[in-house]
């Protein structure tokens, strides 16, 4: 059955904000994910890290602000860095029921190389958007936020 559209999938798909940040976000992701590649890192997973760097010790929900992501997956994606040493995660002096996340020296050790690999895909970034457009992108995204 065919039938007609409040507003035509065309239309969706070249003006819709969610579709076109949803796109661009998988195009870029895929940049930074191969340019982590050398460190075993993911592109979120750089994120992640840099992010309980600059906020350590980091409770969890607070974290999860941080990133905009629900506890329950800041949780699960700490899992694996976990694992790998990377970040500790203790039980809270304030409330035993809590929990803090810091990095572990090889963690800041590996966020320290990745930072190197971060910065030359932020550049080839930048450059592919045009320079005049990063921080008038960046403020909007903000702004979003």
């Amino acid at each position: 059955m065919r039938s007609t559209l409040p507003v035509s999938p065309q239309v969706i798909a070249a003006e819709c904000l969610c579709l076109g940040v949803q796109r661009a976000a998988r195009v870029v992701a895929r940049h930074y994910d191969e340019a982590l590649r050398p460190v075993a890192l993911s592109n979120g997973q750089f994120s992640l890290l840099a992010s309980v760097a600059g906020l350590q010790p980091v409770g969890m929900q607070a974290l999860a602000e941080h990133l905009a992501m629900d506890r329950t997956t800041v949780t699960a994606a700490l899992k694996p860095l976990a694992r790998r040493g990377l970040v500790s995660i203790e039980v809270a002096a304030h409330d035993l029921r809590a929990r803090e996340v810091s990095l572990t020296k090889d963690g800041f050790d590996l966020l320290r190389q990745a930072t190197a690999l971060w910065t030359r895909a932020q550049q080839a970034s930048s450059k592919r958007l045009g320079g005049a457009a990063r921080a008038p992108m960046l403020a909007a995204l903000h702004r979003l936020l």
